[in-house]
């Protein structure tokens, strides 16, 4: 079993502080983390494939001894991925170790499973697990893994507890264990280091701690896994020596070689979040804690969990913004409509005033009394359109401003962004970010929220569409789309907007295209192409 380092970055508690501007390599680490954060799925895809694959040899096998190797194999995949699992594959070492009676691996099973505790936050279980192992039966690298865990165990209790009396008892323990350890260790070997390493972290001597992680960051044949734990060490020295530039680099690195190795118990990205948040990154900051909170809930970490709670007022954070922006929104629409009942109600006014005129008319002309009723129908008729219009005005003045809003959040951003990019000389940046805007991807989001505020107004208008064709002739409607080109076209005359030039300047065709569109689907239709234009307009809103 390879020794458990890989886990030490967890022992630490220190918070990371805010600290000057970055530069260019932590904005370029941080979009290479939100690619492989982006691309997370394919990374946990290959780490199943691979267990897939041990589960089905595990079916293969029926030896006691190859049963335990394939065991072995699948605890290995699953011990930083999923503590359930972890656990029960460290139980299936035992028993089988058991039944080979096998001493030797009878107590390197109980050390796999004291490794699954701790890493679940099991503190005192772990040392209990622990205790109950007769060194005399391990080999020498596992002595080294013996030691090492007992020695995260006491640092780990010490920093849950926080309590200096417990700390001063603790710690030295802890050390103790390490020293244990390096009397195995090759001088300058993987684990001689990365002990080392560990003892600097906790004894404080920290110009020694970063010339041993500086070696050991140099060794050849690192997994990303490794390479991940001994960054975040290193990445906490220099935050401590002040140095956070190379501190947060080292961080960032970090969380993507976890998220490359598909590990799920770890701090890295929690750390990442917390300075993100304290240098007032809160975008950056809430995406890193919501993967770190999944993480530790995948996993089953109980501490991590714990620990991670501590950052989840970023989330509140992002939710009051989030309300109160919505409640500036309300008041602007409140203030909008306030104005249109304002006109509604001069234009009721004037409506009455005719309405008077009229009772009086009929007075002085009883003989016009038939003509009088026909202009009383015809006024109920305006009044009914005046309402579908009135409707109409509010949906989409509040959807005219919503998009509005939507695009200046937008254009704010870019130009944040362009600004950021001049303001730091990067020029080819700026020009790529500018080459980069998908104008046809925010087209057709604008034509989709057009089509789905349409709808809300007439959700019977491609049914009474459809009615005017043959079935064979219908129209239909692109997957994942709500309108066709052709029923969008029909939907803004239907909306009031007859003119040709002004339709294709709003759907980004040319006149002579709408034109096409218009006369190909009259001339499918079995109404009359002078009467077209009627039956669309009398299609009625709800």
């Amino acid at each position: 079993m390879k020794l458990k380092l890989i886990f030490i970055t967890y022992l630490l508690s220190g918070i990371y502080s805010s600290g000057n501007a970055c530069g260019l390599v932590v904005d370029s680490l941080l979009s290479k983390l939100n690619i492989v954060l982006a691309n997370k799925e394919r990374f946990v895809n290959q780490k199943r494939t691979r267990i897939k694959g041990l589960t089905n040899q595990l079916n293969m096998v029926n030896g006691l001894t190859g049963k335990y190797n394939i065991y072995q194999n699948l605890y290995d995949e699953y011990k930083n991925y999923s503590y359930d699992s972890a656990y029960h594959y460290a139980k299936q070492l035992q028993i089988t170790a058991r039944h080979l009676h096998d001493p030797q691996r009878l107590a390197f099973a109980k050390m796999e499973l004291g490794f699954t505790l701790i890493s679940s936050g099991m503190f005192k279980e772990t040392l209990e697990t622990l205790n109950s192992i007769n060194i005399s039966h391990l080999s020498k690298d596992n002595k080294i893994d013996y030691y090492f865990l007992k020695a995260r165990s006491y640092f780990d209790l010490s920093d849950f507890d926080r309590n200096i009396d417990y700390s001063d008892v603790y710690n030295p323990k802890g050390i103790q264990c390490i020293d244990s350890a390096l009397v195995f260790c090759l001088p300058g070997s993987y684990n001689d280091l990365a002990l080392k390493g560990l003892k600097d972290l906790r004894t404080g001597n920290y110009q020694e701690g970063l010339q041993n992680y500086t070696r050991l960051l140099q060794l050849k044949g690192l997994s990303p896994h490794q390479f991940a734990i001994n960054a975040c060490c290193m990445s906490y020295i220099y935050e401590v020596l002040g140095d956070q530039e190379k501190s947060i680099n080292l961080l960032i690195r970090a969380a993507i070689a976890d998220l490359q190795s598909a590990t799920k118990e770890t701090v890295a990205i929690y750390k990442l979040a917390d300075f993100l948040y304290k240098k007032g990154d809160l975008n950056n900051a809430f995406i890193y804690i919501k993967q770190a909170m999944d993480d530790a809930t995948f996993y089953g970490a109980r501490h991590r969990q714990v620990t991670i709670s501590s950052i989840l007022p970023i989330i509140e954070v992002q939710r009051i913004n989030t309300i109160e922006q919505q409640r500036r929104s309300l008041f602007i629409y409140a203030s909008i409509i306030t104005v249109l009942i304002l006109f509604v109600v001069v234009f009721a006014v004037i409506i009455f005033r005719q309405l008077k005129k009229l009772r009086i008319a009929d007075d002085l002309i009883k003989a016009a009394n038939t003509s009088l009723q026909q202009n009383n129908r015809m006024l109920e008729e305006l009044n009914r359109n005046l309402s579908i219009a009135n409707k109409i005005k509010n949906e989409y003045i509040g959807y005219y401003f919503n998009i509005n809003s939507i695009y200046i959040d937008k254009l704010e951003s870019f130009q944040k962004s362009i600004e950021k990019k001049l303001s730091n000389k990067r020029y080819d940046d700026a020009q790529t970010a500018i080459k980069n805007l998908n104008l046809e991807s925010e087209r057709q989001q604008l034509f989709h929220t057009f089509d789905k505020v349409f709808l809300q107004l007439f959700p019977d208008f491609i049914n009474k569409f459809d009615e005017l064709f043959q079935p064979e002739e219908r129209i239909c409607v692109t997957e994942g789309q709500l309108l066709s080109t052709e029923h969008r076209i029909f939907a803004l005359i239907r909306m009031g907007i007859h003119d040709t030039d002004r339709i294709a300047k709003l759907l980004s065709y040319s006149v002579n295209t709408i034109y096409a569109y218009k006369n190909r689907i009259k001339n499918k239709s079995f109404i009359p192409n002078d009467e077209f234009d009627d039956h669309i307009m009398a299609i009625e809103a709800i």
